[in-house]
């Protein structure tokens, strides 16, 4: 009987282990299926109703935030504002697509946009340092008379991101939208892509901030800062190329099924109204609720200038003159950073001082893309949340300010929205 009993010890494991086996062989040969994917870095933001405008009296008397109750859907939204090392991903991606073009695919005067099926394969394998590489890699370079100390490095200004897309906006207006060949609204736009790094002297005439424009935006203790002289243009691009290829951002290219089903995009201003109040049914004036700016032990709520000639705010050992690295400061209601303070942040509406008269009460929004030959004061967009530079008042939620479309500063960055379809089963 004991004999018989060691024979069934062995049976059984082998048995099961062939089962597993079979399983895990059947299981290899189902094709996998889309999965709702959100995406890690965002929160979702549940929709609802709110008072969008003031939470207390304007300074300056301008009459340009007036209170409206308003309804917004549901969105996702970053959790923090684009960081350096996170916009570098789209200025490396357009680098390595002009680079795949001008060694693997005859040039990069091509004539589709740069959203190109890229063999990222290949990618990895080029080798900047071969002299035959640096060769058919000129036309990216710098010319030889802007190189410093003889140094090959790839001329900046070349880094320009070419898209293709469809001016849904200008189909609606159409009588007959539909009726009209789609190529009557497609769009071509080329768009450089790297930041201005000269904003930090440009805007500070008699300050000393060469190190930030040497060091801010390309080294990496940098990283998990905001990124910031970035043009509402190039957080637009940002968001269309991040739309089309957000396994690239997630650091897995060609991974189809990492991709995020789902349209980046900078939220329209009064969705940053609504996430930037954190869910709170009060009219607050701040992401955090409380009327008041500093804790308890007098720390800042908030990266932004306290006092005139005083940027740390009566703690040097925790704050800082410039932008500090995001998530420095307490979460609001929704899980967002730095909402108030740090960056201020593009929206994707239009600045017009009596917008809020007319705009709608579900969803509302006021967008125009205006051309390089507009007037100027149609190229005005709408920021939000203040800055390190800014005092209190303009980092309240409520607050309105604007800058240009097409202008880049150190104090303004931005965060992405996203539209995702429902969960399905």
């Amino acid at each position: 009987m004991i004999k018989n009993l060691g024979i069934a010890r062995f049976k059984f494991p082998f048995l099961m282990l062939t089962v597993l086996l079979a399983c895990v062989f059947i299981q290899a040969r189902k094709p996998r299926k889309a999965v709702w994917r959100p995406d890690p870095n965002m929160v979702e933001i549940k929709g609802g109703a709110f008072y969008l405008g003031a939470s207390d009296e304007e300074v300056d008397m301008a009459m340009i935030n007036r209170k409206k109750l308003v309804s917004v859907p549901a969105f996702w939204m970053d959790r923090t504002e684009i960081t350096n090392e996170q916009y570098r991903r789209f200025v490396n991606y357009v680098r390595d697509s002009l680079c795949y073009l001008a060694l693997y695919a005859g040039g990069i005067n091509q004539s589709e946009d740069t959203m190109i099926k890229v063999d990222w394969a290949k990618v990895r394998r080029i080798n900047y340092g071969s002299k035959a590489v640096i060769e058919k890699l000129n036309e990216l370079l710098l010319s030889p008379d802007n190189r410093i100390q003889g140094r090959i490095e790839i001329d900046p200004n070349k880094l320009i991101y070419k898209s293709i897309y469809v001016d849904l906006k200008a189909a609606a207006r159409a009588s007959k939208g539909l009726e009209q060949p789609i190529g009557k609204y497609v769009v071509t736009q080329n768009q450089p892509v790297y930041p201005d790094t000269l904003v930090w002297m440009r805007d500070y005439s008699y300050s000393y901030n060469e190190p930030q424009t040497r060091l801010y935006f390309s080294h990496r203790s940098y990283n998990d800062y905001p990124a910031v002289g970035i043009t509402w243009k190039q957080a637009t691009a940002f968001c269309r190329w991040r739309t089309n290829n957000s396994d690239y951002y997630a650091g897995r290219p060609g991974r189809a099924d990492l991709k995020i089903d789902g349209i980046y995009r900078l939220p329209t201003e009064a969705e940053w109204e609504y996430a930037a109040r954190g869910g709170l049914q009060t009219n607050v004036m701040y992401p955090w609720g409380s009327p008041n700016t500093r804790t308890k032990q007098g720390w800042l709520l908030a990266n932004f200038k306290p006092g005139r000639g005083d940027y740390f705010g009566g703690n040097p050992s925790k704050d800082n003159i410039y932008t500090m690295k995001v998530e420095s400061y307490p979460l609001n209601g929704y899980g967002l950073a730095d909402m108030a303070g740090n960056a201020a942040e593009w929206t994707s509406s239009v600045f017009y001082e009596g917008g809020y008269n007319f705009i709608g009460d579900m969803s509302p929004d006021l967008q125009f893309n205006a051309k390089d030959s507009d007037p100027v004061s149609m190229k005005r967009k709408v920021i939000r949340g203040g800055s390190w530079k800014d005092i209190a008042y303009n980092c309240q939620v409520s607050t309105r300010n604007y800058e240009y479309q097409d202008t880049a500063k150190s104090y303004i960055g931005f965060r992405c929205a996203l539209s995702m379809t429902p969960k399905t089963r």
